[in-house]
């Protein structure tokens, strides 16, 4: 460990990123500091809740924890009422940002319902979320890419690059599923149309490899349109999703090769994970999934809507075990570098120096 930090860290999270959340959080212990990890919505939760009790008095449990607690900084890993609250406090926030909040804004307006109450959501979570950029103390995009885009915005506002961190510990062999072989293992969720649609591309693949099995993982409500396509061919199989990390890792102990098969991604933690597993990977070419890899090295790109790409290069690793062997282990070593937990806090020490 290169740091050490006396620093009281505050991380107000979403229940779904919340595994994550605690493997930064143990390991900033490691490195001297005190943290208090906690899930955003129960601490300062009003409107726009759904439950109108939240409205009344909504910074009650936040003050009574930050009283307690009396943090340095907090850690957001969504823009909530949570980081709101924060700034009223006076105390520097940390904005991590996931995915392209404008361009998910876009979507949110065009795919809700008309309704005034719609509206009005999309609205006052727009407006917590623009207070929280706004005075931030630094934004954390997940990726360079992503970092691009919040400039365009906020072309004034201190942003660093934190990349999600991994712990590899957690990736190990494990028993094997019963798979047909050679196989190609996709895990990734069907919620956005403009990322799912890339799966079609895997059409003219599943004709020109019929002897390989493309086995996808997940789910989502655009999970039918791309069933529906790619069901109809025999070497195509949807098996829902698994649970994390153990069914997770039971899979990737069993696939040949992984893909990401994409219309748009701010970096791919799957990629990190299958890497981790020693497999080589080929991405989409889109975003921030040529940072999640090393690429000709640990894995390959392919450009959006190229099915060429996909044979030629499943087809090459298929034939050529030794390269496929090498990558997967070149993969574990470059993830365990620059994207386990150890380096991304030892990163963010790094940047708490430079801004708090």
């Amino acid at each position: 460990m290169n740091h050490k930090t006396n620093l009281k860290l505050l991380i107000g999270g979403a229940e779904h990123k919340f595994q994550h959340l605690q493997e930064f959080a143990n390991t900033f212990k490691k490195f001297g500091g005190e943290c208090e990890l906690v899930l955003d919505v129960d601490y300062v939760n009003g409107f726009p809740s759904k439950n109108f009790k939240n409205w009344i008095n909504p910074n009650k449990k936040f003050n009574e924890l930050i009283s307690k607690f009396n943090p340095d900084l907090v850690f957001i890993d969504r823009q909530s009422q949570f980081g709101a609250s924060s700034i009223k406090a006076n105390i520097p926030l940390f904005v991590h940002l996931r995915g392209d909040y404008w361009s998910e804004l876009q979507w949110s307006k065009q795919t809700i319902n008309q309704s005034l109450k719609s509206k009005s959501v999309v609205y006052f979570r727009d407006k917590i979320a623009k207070q929280c950029f706004e005075n931030a103390q630094v934004i954390l995009p997940l990726s360079n890419y992503l970092g691009d885009i919040v400039r365009e915005h906020y072309p004034k506002k201190h942003i660093e690059t934190f990349h999600q961190g991994i712990n590899p510990d957690l990736w190990f062999e494990d028993e094997k599923m019963e798979l047909k072989h050679p196989c190609v293992g996709i895990i990734q969720d069907a919620n956005i149309w403009g990322k799912t649609i890339e799966m079609l591309v895997l059409k003219k693949v599943l004709q020109k490899l019929p002897n390989v099995t493309f086995y996808w993982i997940g789910d989502g409500p655009y999970r039918e349109k791309i069933t529906s396509e790619l069901g109809k061919y025999e070497n195509f199989k949807w098996l829902g999703r698994l649970d994390h990390p153990k069914g997770v890792r039971k899979f990737l102990s069993t696939i040949d090769i992984y893909g990401l098969v994409t219309g748009f991604d701010t970096l791919g933690m799957t990629t990190q994970e299958a890497q981790l597993m020693k497999k080589p990977v080929i991405v989409s070419k889109t975003g921030g999934t040529t940072e999640a890899i090393k690429e000709n090295e640990t894995g390959y790109t392919v450009k959006l809507g190229d099915h060429n790409g996909w044979i030629t290069i499943i087809q090459e690793l298929l034939d050529d075990e030794k390269k496929s062997k090498e990558m997967g282990e070149k993969g574990r070593k470059f993830v365990i570098e620059k994207f386990s937990w150890n380096k991304k806090t030892s990163d963010f020490l790094e940047i708490c120096k430079k801004y708090l």
